[in-house]
């Protein structure tokens, strides 16, 4: 665990952020099996103190892509959960008028540009916000999330090479949960450490084991004086443990792929109640903690009711905004 080294009111809105995150994931998992969000879902539950922390480290320039599994990025750029539910719900009323689900969030006006259901897809659009924003010497940053399955994808080569050969203002997030759906990297990799490799290019590169939402954000900030004192990216190998199936909101721990040892190991060390212990040794109060974890309990649960209550989108709306040839 690193120093503490912010603000006690720094270190209370990670937690707000961290259970958000959570709070909003488990009321999925609690409204799922009412067949309402007719989508499939890929949970983030395990990963947040990434999604939080490296969001917190970029701040409002940060200009962020991520993969499919989106929840815990989207909320921890955004806080909102109105339009969040009701796109989960497929209602008129949600981000993307309900046509996007959980694969496709996306909110701009935060700095989340967007999320993909295609693996490494949103890697080299991330590259091309980066080179926009050093062109218009914006001091945005670009940061692109994405799992470990997508370092198998050639267009990551591509993008980690143009991005240290142009010196771009971007961070590569490998969410590493040491699988490719069920796949571990073991079976894929023809060498043995993708940072040793990755080294041998001309930016920076990180790797930390930590479940602390304080030194991810450390290490964030790291990469970023990186860049700003030598034009280096980086790249940002954080090891973390899925907590449920690769899509659902089950947990899968007896189809033979990987341990519950293992989870119960990493869930020592989970990263919602590590940094709820750090707000109690601040001398934050159990009441003052709850009261916050209520006015959260209360935002996601009205959020839900509208979703609910919101209407599904008219006929007409199925081609507009989307791009179709018309035969």
């Amino acid at each position: 665990m690193v120093k503490h080294a912010v603000t006690k009111e720094t270190s209370r809105k990670l937690y707000r952020q961290l259970y958000l995150i959570r709070t909003a994931e488990n009321a999925i998992r609690a409204h799922y099996g009412e067949n309402e969000m007719k989508m499939p879902m890929h949970m983030s539950i395990g990963a947040e103190a990434i999604a939080a922390g490296v969001c917190h480290a970029l701040g409002e320039r940060g200009q962020v892509f991520c993969t499919y599994r989106s929840h815990a990025t989207y909320l921890a750029k955004t806080e909102e959960t109105d339009d969040y539910f009701a796109e989960l719900y497929g209602k008129v009323s949600g981000i993307a008028r309900g046509k996007a689900g959980s694969m496709h969030l996306s909110s701009p006006e935060h700095g989340f540009l967007g999320a993909s259901a295609i693996v490494a897809s949103t890697i080299p659009v991330a590259v091309g916000v980066a080179l926009a924003c050093k062109r218009k010497k914006t001091k945005n940053m670009a940061a692109v999330f994405f799992g470990d399955g997508a370092i198998d994808e050639g267009v990551f080569w591509e993008s980690w090479n143009i991005a240290c050969l142009m010196k771009l203002p971007i961070l590569f997030i490998c969410e590493d949960n040491r699988l490719a759906v069920h796949t571990s990297g073991e079976e894929r990799h023809g060498y043995r450490s993708i940072v040793n490799v990755l080294k041998q290019f001309t930016g920076n590169v990180f790797e930390s084991r930590t479940t602390d939402v304080e030194e991810i954000s450390a290490i964030t900030k790291k990469a970023m004086r990186g860049y700003a004192e030598q034009e280096k990216p980086a790249f940002l190998r954080l090891h973390y443990y899925r907590y449920l199936e690769h899509v659902g909101v089950n947990e899968d721990f007896d189809q033979g792929y990987r341990s519950q040892k293992e989870f119960i190991q990493w869930q020592k060390r989970d990263p919602v109640l590590l940094q709820r212990k750090r707000l109690l040794g601040l001398g934050i109060t159990e009441d003052a903690i709850k009261k916050e974890e209520g006015v959260t309990d209360k935002q996601i649960a009205e959020s839900i009711e509208r979703a609910k209550k919101a209407k599904f989108p008219d006929q007409k709306e199925l081609f507009t905004n989307v791009f179709y040839e018309a035969r």
